[in-house]
């Protein structure tokens, strides 16, 4: 019976499927995981090493995770998976934010009941069952995204232990006089009726009226009458864009150091900065004037002016403030709508004057006209005011950028309340201290951070509404003044921690304060309680407090925070004033910042522009690794492009990745690892190179990994698997895999080297690709030296010792050189017909001097190299393909094709007992 050769072959044999089928067989992996513990078991082996704690920015608990939330985690996961595998003992412990005013309104919306039907514990009890509800949601999806953590035990800020800790930071900061209430200007919104935080404020376009409007002066300070400028002529022009604020003006202020000029028009005096009276006039429609005096702005200090409409005296200040970025140089100040308003009026003992209130109506302090008309309703009557006493110079529609509020999107007012503040400005200097002690990633963040600081006085950290942790602060029922002391916040936090926070609403002051507890003012025995709740951030930015110092696992300060770049006015920032007040330094070693997620156009992902990619459909359509290779793959410190088409072309690029391992473990479905491998020295030549280039991956990979560049590990091993194994070393391999007798050493050292090179890629590879690293993982041939049962239990691979030397480098990269220049010229002897497959060919290499001599001394690897029949070498002419290095000529090779190897040998047919194979096909199934 003849004989069926193909049966002789070692062909690859694997369950690996080619297909990832990813969205169906992720979930088996994530139920595998959970019911074996994996995370608690990744974490166990590294007790007592090094440890390595991120400290996870809690995501809002108000609705299903959106990209944004994907890009983080994952990238979160990239760090704590790599951690795992580097030897670190890295708990991580997920956490949620979970207070705040939108999550309020929804609840409010959703009862379709107001404040006023429903009692505060009420409604802080669906705000907390609403809450869990979204953080249970989160989870599953967190958790289908691959992302490993301490799930079953994450960090709540309405957790009871949570706020007792942050009432204990309020009382610290507060014992230190950082805390304070005052009546000062903040963001206001009235849609949602609370004081907000700059980290609450975005910035959109705004229409608006800007107007510049004439103040008459009426008093002299002796400067007018001295440069003989009349009295009742002379007028102080200023510039603003909130017309509804002119009946809060109590005055108008100069820079004391900049020029001024008083321009002349017609027989009436304007008082503008030099820099700007040309634009001023211009404005107005004035093309005739002259400048009659120059002076500084200190020189108007005290003149008084006149209100255009209102029975007021207004003054003339100076501050450094002003600047010259647009307007006159004569800024209107209302104290009770600007921040540097505020403090120089304070400055100069004028009274603050609040002309719009809670709900964005106008007061009686503004003209009894208008008063209960919102800001809208009353600009077109203030106008009109303006025409009608000729205090109007100019008006012009325009579009600004006006602060909105994040939540409801409506523009907030800036209006003077009492509040409860941190004073910012009494810490600065050992804040901005503690930042230059962080490595900051991307280097900028350390300036920016630098920068928010300093030009922050106060941080507002009252708000007016019921879902939060309560200021703990108790009111004088005598002479109003608030009281605090340590006793009072240990009274709060240990009964938070018993009860929970809504017991501030259930029990009286007295239940709560110690027995005997007087007013340090006054010596009054009787107490109300603060109605105010504190700013999320705050919440927020005592996590470290509630969570790495309280939890056993965790060390503080930690190595990382990771966050999205609004951070750094958002949570950086907030951790960063708690600790430093507290503590005296940063919650953190290192902070790392990503961008945003935005679709092809560059545009922000949002749901009002429709182009956003909800993260749990991705999912359900590619697989969670494909997301995960794609947030890898980018720069995450930009912005990340995401679109369908970018995750079909990342699904090619994962293929290729897959397609090489299951070429791999097709071929080691004999090998088993123990008993088979052949000492790495003592490898074929080839083979030592293809793990001496594996080192060069592994070396950019852990480099790149504790850099956190997941685009330089991504490249790295992506060109390595698609250049050099799949194009290059698994080509040539596959002659003496297949070929070969199944136990001989030279096909051993193959599958020693492919094996090492699969280990310690799919090793290299599984914090990006969690769920694909560990299937392959599984069909790895199983070795004493690992712990099949997961990746994740395993080490980074280190670099081998494979005895092979720079020269031993040199020399291989010069053979795949000429190697390229060969592929190219039998590529042209096939579309000429010449050949078919390359081992039809032989070739010829037409070198002279160097060139000859070096292709000489490796003539012994080139036939294999090239995957041909046959290879003459040749000092004599040129070849019809002239390459980089080399010149070619491919001919039809001598001999009859081996039925077996399919090369074309001599031999074929010499052999009687096998007369259609050649000699070497022969011996190894003889």
């Amino acid at each position: 019976m003849e004989l069926d050769y193909n049966k002789t072959l070692n062909l690859p044999q694997t369950s690996f499927p080619m297909r990832a089928g990813l969205p169906v067989r992720e979930p088996e992996y994530l139920k595998e995981w959970y019911e074996n513990h994996l995370y608690e078991r990744a974490v166990e082996r590294n007790k007592g090493k090094e440890p390595f704690i991120i400290h996870d920015g809690p995501p809002y608990a108000n609705g299903d995770i959106h990209i944004g939330h994907a890009l983080n985690k994952i990238l979160k996961d990239f760090i704590e998976r790599f951690a795992l595998m580097d030897g670190k003992y890295a708990p991580f412990v997920p956490g949620y934010d979970t207070h705040g005013l939108p999550i309020e309104l929804r609840v409010l919306r959703q009862l379709n009941a107001e404040n006023s039907t429903m009692s505060k514990v009420e409604i802080r009890r669906a705000c907390r069952e609403y809450a869990q509800r979204f953080v249970d949601i989160q989870t599953e999806e967190f958790k289908r995204l691959g992302c490993l953590g301490d799930w079953d035990h994450s960090y709540k800020t309405m957790a009871k232990e949570f706020e007792a800790e942050q009432v204990k930071v309020f009382g610290t900061m507060a014992e230190k006089g950082y805390i304070y209430k005052g009546l000062k200007p903040v963001y206001w919104c009235s849609h949602c009726g609370t004081a907000l935080a700059e980290a609450e404020i975005e910035y959109s376009d705004d229409p608006c009226t800007s107007i510049y409007v004439r103040f008459p002066a009426v008093e002299d300070n002796g400067f007018l009458q001295e440069n003989g400028l009349p009295l009742e002529k002379t007028y102080f022009l200023i510039w603003t864009t909130t017309t509804w604020t002119i009946p809060g003006n109590q005055g108008i202020c100069l820079n004391p150091e900049f020029d001024y000029s008083v321009v002349k028009t017609g027989d009436e005096y304007y008082v503008i900065a030099t820099e700007l009276v040309e634009d001023t006039m211009k404005a107005g429609g004035v093309t005739e004037y002259e400048t009659v005096l120059h002076a500084k702005g200190s020189a108007f200090e005290n003149i008084k002016s006149r209100h255009p409409f209102l029975d007021r005296e207004t003054v003339v200040m100076i501050d450094d403030y002003v600047t010259l970025d647009a307007g006159t140089g004569c800024v209107h100040n209302a104290s009770g709508h600007g921040l540097e308003d505020f403090e120089v009026c304070s400055r100069y003992n004028l009274p603050v004057i609040v002309v719009v209130d809670s709900e964005g109506h106008m007061t009686a302090d503004a003209g009894e006209d208008i008063r209960g008309l919102t800001t809208d309703e009353a600009t077109p009557i203030i106008l009109q005011k303006l025409i009608d006493t000729k205090a109007l110079f100019a008006r012009s529609e325009i579009v600004h950028q006006y602060p909105h509020c994040w939540r409801c999107h409506e523009p907030v007012l800036f209006r003077a309340t009492e509040q409860w503040f941190c004073s910012v400005k009494g810490f600065a200097e050992e804040t901005v201290k503690a930042i230059n002690e962080v490595k900051w990633i991307p280097d900028w963040g350390r300036d920016r951070m630098t920068s928010m600081v300093l030009e922050r006085t106060d941080w507002c950290i009252s708000r007016q509404k019921s879902w939060g942790v309560p200021i703990p602060a108790f009111y004088c029922k005598k002479c109003g003044r608030y009281h605090i002391t340590h006793e009072s916040i240990e009274a709060v936090s240990e009964l938070f921690e018993r009860e929970g926070s809504d017991a501030w609403y259930i029990r009286d002051a007295a239940e709560i304060l110690p027995e005997g507890t007087k007013c340090a003012y006054c010596g009054g025995t009787e107490f109300t309680k603060e109605e105010d709740i504190m700013d999320v951030w705050f919440d927020s930015g005592s996590s470290h407090f509630a969570v790495l110092r309280k939890r056993p696992e965790l060390v503080w300060p930690c190595d990382l925070y990771l966050e999205g770049g609004d951070q750094y006015r958002g949570w950086f920032q907030s951790s960063l004033l708690t600790s430093v007040a507290c503590l005296g330094k940063a919650p953190y070693k290192g902070v790392l910042s990503h961008g945003w997620t935005v679709d092809e156009q560059g545009r922000k992902m949002s749901k009002s522009l429709g182009n956003g990619i909800d993260p749990n459909d991705v999912v359900k359509q590619y697989g969670a690794d494909i997301l995960r290779l794609l947030f890898a793959s980018c720069d995450y410190h930009a912005d990340v492009k995401l679109s369908h088409d970018i995750l079909k072309q990342l699904s090619d690029s994962y293929r290729k990745v897959r397609n090489t391992a299951r070429f791999i473990l097709g071929n080691l479905y004999d090998f088993e690892p123990d008993r088979d491998s052949v000492p790495l020295c003592e490898m074929e030549e080839i083979d030592r190179y293809a793990v001496a280039k594996l080192n060069e991956v592994i070396r950019t990979a852990l480099a790149c990994y504790r850099e956190y560049d997941f685009n330089g590990v991504y490249r790295a091993i992506h060109s390595f698997c698609v250049i050099d194994l799949s194009n290059v070393y698994l080509d040539i391999l596959k002659n003496r895999l297949y070929v070969e007798r199944s136990d001989s050493r030279t096909r051993r050292s193959a599958q020693t080297a492919i094996y090492t090179i699969l280990s310690a890629v799919t090793r290299l590879l599984a914090p990006i690709l969690c769920f694909t690293t560990d299937e392959i993982w599984k069909e790895l041939p199983s070795s004493s030296g690992f712990d099949h049962s997961a990746v994740l239990l395993n080490d980074m691979p280190a670099v081998y010792e494979v005895n092979f030397s720079g020269e031993d480098m040199a020399k291989w990269n010069r053979i795949l050189e000429v190697r390229s220049d060969v592929m190219k010229a039998l590529e042209e002897a096939r579309t000429a017909k010449v050949i078919g497959a390359s081992l039809e060919a032989c070739v010829t290499l037409h070198a002279q001097g160097d060139e000859l001599d070096f292709i000489r001394s490796v003539e012994g690897f080139l036939k294999d190299v090239f995957i041909v029949s046959d290879v003459h070498i040749t000092d004599e002419g040129k070849g019809t393909y002239e390459g980089e290095t080399v010149s070619v000529d491919v001919d039809k090779a001598a001999g009859e094709k081996c039925e077996r190897c399919w090369s074309y040998d001599t031999t074929v047919g010499q052999d009687p007992e096998h007369p259609t194979i050649c000699a070497r096909c022969a011996e190894v199934i003889r």
